[in-house]
């Protein structure tokens, strides 16, 4: 039986690496831990095979909390995070892989088999493993630097009474599609601009904002709850009490956004 350990401050995101983990009948997760400091007493008192550890916790970080139990004595470490300054130290680590918020099912498992195959490993076998993890962090480098040379919209130029306001799209709860025009809601108040959703849509930054439907795009700051609905549809309450219908074909991306992106 394979012993894991797992550490997340947030409990949605720490119950989907569990569910994913009790699919598997020779996995037996022996702690789950809510913060880092947690995470180091857990490590050493229990001595888990391998821990799916996330880099931000607020306490204690998932690097600080190799580098407090030693990293000769940590176990094999699957570091579970959105992408962040930290990436390139997982190889110093003893990591064996770098799960990238939001990830699915068949990404985890790889991770999963990595981990377990480093477990019968010698000396050779965690230097392969470790050039692996350094081709995936590469990647993932690559990734972040295409992100970050995109520039989203950031403010939006609407007309009130004759007047040019500019709103910031962060402050935007959602956008309705209205034929050529697009509605955004900004706490009480709403504005008409003349764009398509289409277009609208190629601007906004993608992970901040999600189409839950044809006529709707929504600021995932702004969710609140998510409610199982007719025909599989769901509807998807914002923080003001706003429900809105969110689509079958849109369901599967935005539970995965909601539970993996921090």
């Amino acid at each position: 039986m394979i012993r894991v350990l797992v550490a997340d401050d947030e409990p949605v995101a720490r119950r989907r690496v569990v569910r994913f983990l009790k699919q598997d009948p020779e996995v037996e997760v022996v702690a789950e831990c809510a913060g880092g400091r947690e995470a180091v007493e857990r490590i050493v008192a229990d001595r888990p095979d391998i821990v799916f550890l996330d880099v931000q916790m607020p306490d204690v970080t998932g690097i600080e909390v190799a580098e407090q139990v030693g990293v000769e004595e940590m176990p094999a470490v699957v570091f579970v995070t959105a992408f962040d300054q930290y990436a390139i130290r997982a190889f110093e680590l003893n990591a064996v892989d770098y799960l990238l918020k939001p990830f699915d099912a068949e990404r985890f498992a790889q991770a999963l088999a990595r981990a377990r195959s480093r477990l019968g490993g010698g000396g050779g076998e965690r230097a392969r493993q470790k050039d692996e993890l350094r081709a995936v962090v590469k990647e993932l480098l690559a990734e972040h630097v295409a992100t970050a040379a995109v520039e989203y919209l950031d403010r939006i130029a609407v007309r009130v009474d004759g007047s040019l306001r500019i709103v910031r799209a962060a402050d935007v709860d959602w956008f309705e599609t209205e034929g050529n025009y697009i509605r955004l809601h900004v706490g009480r108040a709403n504005h008409l601009i003349r764009v398509t959703a289409a277009e609208l849509e190629q601007q906004l930054d993608p992970r901040q904002f999600a189409r839950i439907h044809r006529r709707y795009l929504i600021n995932l700051d702004r969710v609140s709850e998510v409610q199982p609905w007719f025909a599989g549809d769901a509807v998807v309450i914002l923080k003001d009490g706003t429900k809105l219908r969110l689509a079958r074909s849109h369901r599967a991306a935005l539970h995965a956004r909601l539970l993996g992106d921090k």
